[in-house]
């Protein structure tokens, strides 16, 4: 059995973390929404998984970060990437001697939580299963998808094998990997579609399979990966994002099987929307942009690579969220134009 606290309850903690407690292992639960806290430790009400992969409900200790007390040997962090250094260095205190950081998150926020705690006390995660954080005490989890766990120097260490036996109690197809950076990479260049996506009204699988959308899908892809690549990175597709079709001199015709194959992956998922989508036009609050996507650019300035489609994105959700962009599907065709310059 496990001892886990799981930093930040929402689609993803929660759910990693409610089918954890359910398996028999020991997680506690820390989230800033105090409605939330109260939820998943009451007895009658408790953290509720909805959807068509699975129905059920789990109690567990859940505690505001202000009445936590304790140390734990793995802390599983799974707040959006903007607050990943606040929470860094909220959780430092109840890590124990030899405990761990276990990132599950979206982006490169290894590196931020490596900076404060140390990269030996960091691990790597990707994931790629779809999830909405719907009310307190409830989420919707849509479709299982990736989930690939890797220390950051690549070696495969024991913890590493303990904690892939933990999370296989989350996703049984769940693997360990000697470059977490390739998978963290190819996510960036599929992530930065789902920004797009989330400009626009159409779901992510309609939004995918339009023809018109091709180029920028192409371009936004490319940009990604000749940066990955400049880094020293190869990196690697899933579900559907196939990385061959989007390097630079890929045929069109690879790249429009890859997106076809990503649209009719999350066609079969209940969440038809990105996280993104809902930051903006649901739960009205700034994304993850500046920290997951505009480091794309960032990174590719140092290089002399050029990311003009990356820099547009980040600039159109900006103003989205500032409420001066009002969402619409020409959005996209826009984002296009500015791309194609």
């Amino acid at each position: 059995m496990a001892h886990v606290l799981v930093w930040a309850a929402g689609a993803i903690g929660g759910s990693v973390g409610a089918w954890l407690k359910r398996a028999g292992h020991d997680v506690t639960f820390v989230d800033v929404v105090a409605e939330h806290v109260a939820a998943i430790r009451d007895p009658s009400r408790g953290l509720r998984i909805t959807g068509p992969v699975e129905n059920f409900t789990i109690t567990a200790p859940a505690f505001m970060p202000a009445e936590l007390s304790g140390t734990w040997q793995q802390i599983f962090l799974a707040v959006k990437a903007q607050h990943t250094e606040e929470a860094t260095r909220a959780l430092e205190p109840f890590l124990a001697a030899d405990s761990c950081v276990l990132s599950l998150q979206n982006g490169l926020n290894e590196n931020i939580i490596a900076n404060i705690v140390g990269r030996e006390r960091t691990i790597g995660a990707f994931i790629n299963f779809g999830a909405d954080w719907m009310a307190p005490g409830e989420i919707m989890f849509g479709n299982r998808g990736a989930v690939v766990l890797g220390e950051l120097d690549g070696a495969i260490t024991p913890r590493l094998q303990a904690l892939h036996a933990v999370l296989r109690d989350f996703e049984p197809d769940a693997i360990v990997t000697p470059d977490i950076w390739a998978y963290l990479w190819g996510k960036l260049g599929y992530g930065a579609m789902l920004f797009a996506q989330a400009l626009g009204e159409a779901g992510i699988a309609d939004c995918l399979a339009r023809p018109e959308l091709l180029p920028l899908w192409r371009r936004l892809g490319e940009e990604a990966i000749r940066v990955a690549l400049a880094e020293g990175v190869r990196p690697r597709g899933f579900n559907g994002f196939e990385v061959d079709a989007f390097r630079p001199g890929a045929s069109e015709a690879a790249a429009r099987a890859s997106v076809a194959a990503m649209s009719e992956f999350n066609r079969g998922s209940a969440k038809t929307h990105s996280g993104v989508w809902r930051d903006l036009w649901v739960r009205k609050r700034r994304t993850e942009v500046d920290v997951q996507i505009a480091p794309i650019a960032e990174h590719g300035a140092r290089h002399g690579i050029a990311c003009p489609a990356t820099r547009a994105l980040v600039r159109m959700i900006h103003e989205a969220e500032q409420g001066t962009r009002p969402i619409r599907d020409d959005n996209l065709l826009e984002l296009a134009r500015e791309a194609a310059t």
